[in-house]
């Protein structure tokens, strides 16, 4: 199976996020990429693939920049997902209550809403709390992806 990492970030920590759940997971998945959502469209779901969604939050609750295209691509041009599954990691700081995590959240959202199917709760962490994103979602990502690949083998 392949994991496919797809990163949303303004100032890098999402993608150091990503990068150390790909060094980290190694040994549970063969196959992880690591691609930032730049430029990407709904069409980067038709691989077949095990997804990642790692977004950060910025401004308002809005996702970041380089993830606007593929966010807005789920809107405008939809289609059913529903061979579709993912997990995801929402990178935030709970100082702003009102916004806490949106990134990743409107992600779980439109994701579901076109049939896609998420494994696990959205992870979410606290950029306030002060503890190192990369580490702990690396423990939260081996804990996922081990629930991915036994959901995986019953199911087929």
């Amino acid at each position: 199976m392949k994991l496919k990492i797809l990163v949303g970030t303004m100032t890098s920590t999402a993608d150091y996020v990503a990068q150390a759940i790909q060094m980290d997971c190694a040994d549970l998945v063969e196959d992880i990429e690591v691609q930032l959502m730049d430029g990407l469209d709904i069409s980067a779901f038709d691989e077949d693939a095990l997804y990642l969604i790692c977004s950060s939050t910025y401004g308002s609750g809005d996702v970041p920049d380089n993830a606007r295209n593929l966010y807005d691509s789920l809107d405008t041009q939809p289609k059913f997902l529903g061979h579709v599954r993912y997990g995801v990691i929402a990178l935030g700081d709970r100082t702003y209550q009102q916004t806490f995590c949106f990134g990743g959240k409107k992600f779980d959202e439109r994701l579901e809403g076109l049939g896609a199917h998420r494994i696990g709760e959205v992870w979410c962490h606290d950029a306030s709390a002060g503890t190192m994103p990369e580490e702990e979602g690396t423990a939260w990502c081996r804990q996922w992806l081990t629930q991915a690949l036994a959901d995986e083998k019953t199911a087929a």
